[in-house]
């Protein structure tokens, strides 16, 4: 930055404002606060426009990219009540290649757990960046899993909502919100399957409606390295030089 570089970070470091909420997720005294108020959430589908301007972008967590895209149409809306149930899964990928037993193949193969529920340090990534596009603060009971996969993290989200809602009004509202981000795929009927995903930058969005209309769940799916890491880094750096949004990554 200093030297007049456009930088997009892929740690947590900039994801959000709150220095004692960093220190308190991340057991470390935050070392760059001055370099904070510079730092723009590198969420495309939510901050475009910012992010065209931007010196210094801080590239999401993959569990909130999925996570984040599939709350955001609702909240926004104030469609749904604060509580939301997440169950994600995501390959071990996401924890990079630490010399870990739990991580080796013959323990993550046919496997799978959850791990620091309610305590994960993405939760109030969550929450602050949804508060900040919406004005709501939800209360998120998140649980996240290792699933014996390649790749991929598939987040299945439980809502309430404030009044019934219908099939047709949720396909609308979500076709609207993303009807200009390339990389968003939205199922008119069935739900995302993890597959479709991986191996892209797409974030596959899909929900069931509860028979009595008044909740639902919302699932998406994403390749945790690609559209939760380096996709969406390059998709940042598109936006940042003013190339077309989808350069080398379809």
């Amino acid at each position: 930055l200093q030297k007049g570089k456009k930088v997009i970070d892929l740690s947590a470091d900039y994801r959000f404002q709150d220095t004692d909420l960093y220190a308190k997720y991340y057991k470390v005294a935050h070392k760059d606060p001055k370099n904070l108020p510079l730092a723009v959430y590198g969420l495309p589908e939510l901050f475009h426009a910012e992010i065209a301007q931007a010196a210094l972008i801080a590239n999401p967590g993959c569990y909130p990219t999925s996570i984040i895209l599939g709350l955001f149409p609702l909240l926004k809306e104030g469609l749904i009540a604060e509580k939301v149930i997440i169950n994600s899964c995501s390959a071990i990928t996401g924890a990079g290649r630490k010399a870990v037993i739990d991580y080796h193949y013959s323990n993550i193969a046919n496997n799978i757990w959850a791990y620091k529920p309610f305590l994960h340090q993405h939760t109030p990534e969550i929450t602050e960046i949804l508060k900040i596009k919406t004005s709501a603060m939800i209360k998120p009971y998140f649980i996240p899993h290792v699933a014996g996969v390649e790749a991929g993290i598939y987040s299945t989200m439980f809502v309430s909502f404030r009044k019934k809602a219908n099939h047709e009004q949720l396909q609308a509202l979500y076709r609207q919100t993303y009807q200009h981000c390339p990389f968003i795929r939205l199922r008119t009927e069935g739900l995302p399957r993890l597959k479709d995903s991986v191996g892209t930058n797409f974030c596959d969005i899909g929900f069931s409606l509860s028979p009595e209309a008044d909740a639902a769940v919302i699932v998406s799916s994403i390749d945790n390295l690609i559209k939760g890491a380096a996709g969406q880094a390059v998709q940042n750096m598109n936006i940042m030089l003013n190339l077309p949004e989808t350069t080398g990554l379809l």
